[in-house]
């Protein structure tokens, strides 16, 4: 590929958005690791975020676009950090008994 083809190549842009918003993701999953509660963190965020990622991914494996197997599937795995993270919190500050749904 010539230089020219590559500069008009939509790629490093796809790629280029999917480092920021990966960057600020992994800043808020580092953030509410280190969170002495869990207050105000909502465990249906990441189930959210989880089943959207998973389908996201299944289309981008479907249209063969390597930009967005690579972000979704790191979105997938941020998801279910977050969610990990979330659980053993929740669990660590309740003692291990699971609280009485809404």
């Amino acid at each position: 590929m010539d230089l020219i083809a590559h500069l008009r190549s939509p790629e490093p842009l796809g790629w280029l958005a999917s480092l920021i918003l990966l960057s600020t993701i992994a800043r808020q999953i580092w953030r509410q690791a280190h969170a002495p509660t869990v207050e105000g963190v909502s465990k249906w965020l990441f189930i959210g975020q989880m089943t959207a990622s998973a389908l996201y991914l299944a289309y981008s494996l479907l249209v063969d676009n390597p930009v967005f197997v690579a972000s979704n599937a790191a979105l997938l795995v941020a998801g279910i950090t977050g969610q990990v993270i979330y659980l053993r919190r929740r669990k660590s500050q309740t003692g291990g008994v699971s609280e009485a749904a809404p």
